[in-house]
């Protein structure tokens, strides 16, 4: 069965509301004091995530095919705008550009979520695949701003079933950075179960794990598939680490320095 872009939809919105509590509240020092992003503030986070859905907007009706493609160049203008805001203002227009991506996605019509195509760096998205890379980020962002208040912060638990398997699929490609010395580690989720081999040499891959038959004797990590999004995105440290996560301390410690993040 295909999968139904709407269960996307839903699970951005919840992300949207949960980010939008988040930062109403917020006095002007908070608004522009560090979130988990290293380089960035709050206002930062939310100036990406608000650009984000702003050039989303923009290619939509390319991606129904109602309207041209987007070139890339056109995104360079979009985060002058952003970046040109004042913190406060960053923190504001987002919420309401992404409420107002969240409504245009919500409104989309059956057939016209059938009709979305988009290739993305070479990877062809239909509606589901479009909408749960945006789902991934939000998720992933909005978390940045959550654990700022509350280091126990986790990711939207609900989201977590749907992004799981983008790990194999594109975050370990794309955002892994080999080590000097190979590694293999067998990596065993929880809530949803995964198994998979993680595998680092001149590029690093996650693949189904084959059995130790045809992987031969490699370290072994257990943890919540919540806690591998996070370290796939480099949001794992030891002080946002699970007890659950179980593993050799330096094993761990070189999943970590594979995925530093951004």
């Amino acid at each position: 069965m295909a999968a139904d872009p709407r269960t996307e939809i839903a699970k951005l919105r919840e992300s949207h509301d949960k980010l939008a509590g988040l930062v109403r509240p917020m006095t002007p020092e908070q608004v522009r004091g560090q979130s988990y992003c290293r380089d960035w503030t709050n206002a930062q986070v939310l100036s990406h995530l608000g650009s984000g859905a702003e050039i989303a907007l923009m290619m939509l009706p390319g991606a129904l095919g109602e309207g041209e493609p987007v070139a890339r160049d056109a995104f360079g203008p979009v985060w002058d705008v952003w970046n040109a805001k004042t913190p406060d203002e960053q923190v504001g227009d987002a919420v309401e550009t992404d409420e107002r991506h969240v409504q245009t996605l919500e409104q989309l019509s059956d057939s016209q979520l059938d009709n979305i195509h988009l290739e993305f760096f070479g990877t062809q998205l239909d509606a589901t695949g479009l909408i749960r890379m945006r789902l991934g980020e939000h998720v992933m962002h909005t978390w940045d701003v959550a654990v700022m208040v509350d280091p126990d912060a986790t990711l939207q638990a609900d989201a977590v079933p749907l992004l799981i398997d983008r790990v194999p699929q594109f975050l370990a490609p794309r955002l892994g950075k080999p080590l000097a010395e190979p590694l293999s580690v067998r990596i065993t989720t929880t809530d949803p179960a995964r198994d998979y081999l993680l595998t680092s040499g001149e590029s690093v891959s996650v693949t189904d794990w084959p059995g130790a038959a045809e992987a031969g004797e490699v370290p072994h990590v257990t943890m919540p598939a919540e806690a591998l999004l996070r370290l796939a995105y480099g949001r794992l440290d030891a002080d946002h680490t699970p007890a659950s996560v179980s593993g050799d301390p330096e094993v761990l410690d070189k999943l970590r320095a594979m995925f530093p993040g951004f």
